[in-house]
């Protein structure tokens, strides 16, 4: 099995508390890499937590599709080994009408490119409304993907993409190679998680029955979620622990994730 990572979001409270102390606990758990979340913001942090605690970062995220300055970005992340940058978050009104997500698609694709040409991978993160947004009959993220550029790589959330009705595996099989990584979680997939969005302008702000349902995310092999199904639908992609929020210790709910993605996750295609 590939070694997971963890989505460093997961864990952001001790973070922004002590960032080196977070990492290096994250390390102690088991985990060898880790996805940082705003890394061009914290350069120096991150470059000499991972240094002390051992730790890569193959992927990393930040808001690069909306960037006056997305070489920046490329320039951080080359300087912390990140390999595979992905944008988490553009909101649900920009998946809503065909333009729209004609656009974003070229966006990407054209930033792709200058991430090709730096060495760098560049990718989009999805959550629900890509999938629940229907435009014509179909999800806004089947016509994202098809009008992008095809060597574009993708982190699929598969929470989020549950949440948002989709058939997960179908979708990891129908993409293929073209999905890079997999944000593994679990949880209720129904209710206000289903029905609640962030801000439009900040992924970070959320209305109190969101954050209420966030916390109602779980340890993989714990939720709603088929993940060995998941899993097996994608078994060359980097799997990425995450958790929005957690109603417990946010680490022991990670530590959890790691040993039964160990204990479960075979990576054989069905």
């Amino acid at each position: 099995m590939t070694q997971p990572s963890v989505q460093l979001y997961s864990v952001r409270d001790a973070v922004d508390a002590d960032i080196d102390a977070a990492i290096d606990r994250v390390s102690q758990i088991g985990y060898t890499q880790v996805e940082p979340y705003a890394f061009h913001k914290r350069v120096a942090d991150y470059r000499r937590a991972f240094a002390t605690s051992g730790v890569t970062a193959p992927s990393g995220h930040a808001p690069v599709i909306d960037s006056v300055q997305p070489e920046a970005i490329f320039d951080a992340a080359a300087e912390l080994g990140i390999g595979f940058v992905i944008d988490p978050f553009i909101p649900t009104e920009r998946w809503q009408q065909a333009d729209d997500v004609h656009r974003l698609a070229d966006r990407v694709s054209a930033l792709a490119e200058q991430a090709r040409e730096r060495g760098l991978r560049f990718g989009y993160h999805n959550h629900q409304w890509e999938f629940a947004n229907q435009i014509d009959g179909r999800s806004a993220f089947e016509l994202f993907a098809e009008r992008l550029d095809p060597r574009v790589p993708l982190e699929i959330d598969t929470y989020w993409a549950t949440v948002g009705g989709a058939d997960t595996p179908a979708v990891l099989r129908s993409l293929g190679e073209r999905v890079q990584a997999l944000h593994v979680k679990d949880g209720q997939v129904t209710g206000d998680i289903a029905s609640v969005l962030p801000s439009s302008e900040d992924a970070l702000v959320v209305p109190e029955r969101l954050k209420a349902a966030y916390e109602n995310q779980a340890p993989a092999g714990q939720g709603d979620v088929d993940i060995i199904s998941i899993l097996r639908a994608a078994p060359h992609a980097l799997r990425v622990v995450e958790f929005d929020s957690y109603k417990g210790d946010v680490f022991e709910g990670i530590t959890e994730s790691l040993a039964w993605l160990a204990a479960n996750d075979a990576q054989e295609a069905v």
